[in-house]
């Protein structure tokens, strides 16, 4: 199953964005600290690297995330040019508070009356966005909601005389080129509904549970996990919470629901689904498969005109 979202509000938004960004000095960008990576849109990385604007990479929801992963992407991120990332929880004040300093440190030239430090803050829907600028704000100025696309416009906001917030829609990206980024984003209610099946992508969460997390999924549902798959899973699920359909089959629906929100809430255990060395893997396996599938392009044509020129042989010059 392949997942792609990019409602036309989007596209727009990106524009927007573009334009903003000229006049902004750095960019304040929002993670799911549970996929990083998979939630890090690559249109804001090119924008920002264009503009060559410093980046505060903010791991979101770092109370759900497996701890030990979460530090392995801290360190990643801190790796690169021009990018700090800090791992923290926008609902809880007391994190929220760091984050003025750490945007002026790598903006040290700004922050006063005559120059303002004006911050984007950005990031994929559903995220922890608008949590966020409310935290900093405090107050609300933008709609919060367990969906999806809830902020649609931008809005330019100031936090104190010497900070300037502006606040842009979660955006996706036309193309998302990894299968299991657009899983990921589905498990962790970035997508819209419409866009996904529950039940596969509950399978793709529970294959991933039984391979890095079982003991979890025992703890949860009281279920033995040796040898069975994300299928196997689901149906546990059911069995375990009485989820049965009129006629006695097993409710696969609602189970998937149940675990897909069981994850989403944190009531599962802290999770996460990808590292940076699961990223690596899955880069090179896609990278491979891109090539196998050019090559079989390049073979198929090579047997196309070898067929051709033996049915059709070129004539001699008399």
């Amino acid at each position: 199953m392949s997942i792609q979202w990019f409602p036309g509000h989007m596209n727009a938004a990106r524009k927007k964005a573009a334009e903003a960004m000229e006049k902004v000095d750095m960019i304040i960008e929002v993670l799911d600290a549970r996929i990083p990576q998979a939630s890090c849109n690559p249109m804001i990385e090119q924008l920002r690297l264009f503009r060559q604007r410093p980046c505060l990479k903010i791991l979101n929801k770092s109370d759900l995330a497996d701890p030990v992963a979460t530090q392995a992407w801290i360190n990643y991120y801190n790796g690169q040019k021009d990018v700090h990332a800090v791992a923290l929880s926008c609902k809880k004040p007391s994190d929220v508070l760091k984050v003025p300093n750490l945007a002026l440190a790598l903006a040290p030239h700004r922050g006063t009356p005559l120059k303002p430090l004006r911050m984007m803050i950005m990031g994929i829907p559903n995220v922890g966005k608008s949590t966020l600028m409310n935290a900093l704000l405090k107050k609300r100025v933008a709609a919060v909601g367990d969906e999806p696309a809830v902020t649609k416009v931008q809005q330019r906001l100031y936090m104190n005389k010497n900070m300037v917030l502006i606040d842009t829609p979660g955006m996706l990206w036309p193309k998302i080129a990894l299968p299991s980024d657009g899983m990921m984003l589905a498990v962790s209610h970035a997508v819209g509904v419409n866009a996904l099946i529950e039940e596969e992508i509950a399978t793709f969460l529970a294959d991933v549970l039984v391979q890095r997390y079982p003991a979890l999924l025992t703890a949860r549902y009281g279920m033995k996990t040796e040898g069975i798959d994300g299928v196997s899973v689901i149906e546990g699920v059911a069995s375990r919470r009485g989820f049965r359909l009129k006629g006695g089959d097993f409710d696969f629906e609602k189970a998937a629901h149940t675990l897909l929100q069981d994850f989403r809430t944190g009531a599962l255990g802290r999770i996460s689904l990808e590292t940076p060395q699961s990223r690596a893997v899955a880069l090179a396996q896609h990278q491979q498969e891109q090539l196998d599938k050019q090559q079989a392009k390049l073979d198929e044509a090579a047997a196309a005109a070898a067929e051709e020129l033996r049915f059709n042989p070129p004539r001699e010059i008399e």
